[in-house]
């Protein structure tokens, strides 16, 4: 009967940690983040993102209430508009002939209804496009675009 034969164990080795650099910001994945945002704001708040955000600045035109916004036929259409300041102060302010307009959460739910459709295209839309778009820009351009971002210092990638 043949002897079977024994196992010997390496000594374990002394492992070191491999210095990691930190992760880079990936400016297609920021983009795909805003262009999301923009979309869900444009179909829940009716505002883009600028004017939701900063209503009532100066980095926007619209007036804190969107009561002022403008549309491309020069009417004034501010009724289904909310901002974020609308938003804290859950108040969206008197419309021009005197009637209270809808709170702001009722105002985001009726939106809402009425604009689902582009808001779920949008939302599972957009990161799909830019996914597939990445996949097939990677080899020809992204990768050359990258080395070169790499060789000026810069703490991106595309």
């Amino acid at each position: 009967m043949a002897r079977k034969r024994r196992r010997t164990r390496a000594p374990a080795r002394k492992t070191t940690s491999r210095r990691r650099s930190k992760p880079k910001l990936n400016l297609l994945n920021t983009a795909v983040s805003l262009a999301v945002a923009n979309s869900i704001t444009q179909n829940v708040a009716n505002a883009n993102l600028r004017d939701f955000l900063f209503a009532g600045t100066k980095l926007s035109d619209m007036h804190m209430t969107g009561w002022n916004y403008q549309d491309g036929s020069g009417r004034n259409n501010y009724n289904s508009i909310v901002t974020l300041s609308e938003i804290f102060r859950n108040t969206q302010g008197t419309a021009s002939g005197g009637h209270d307009r809808p709170k702001p959460v009722a105002q985001m739910v009726d939106n809402l209804k009425e604009n689902w459709i582009g808001l779920a295209v949008g939302v599972v839309g957009i990161p799909m496009v830019a996914k597939v778009a990445t996949k097939l820009m990677r080899k020809p351009l992204l990768t050359p675009l990258n080395k070169a971002i790499k060789m000026t210092g810069l703490d991106v990638k595309v």
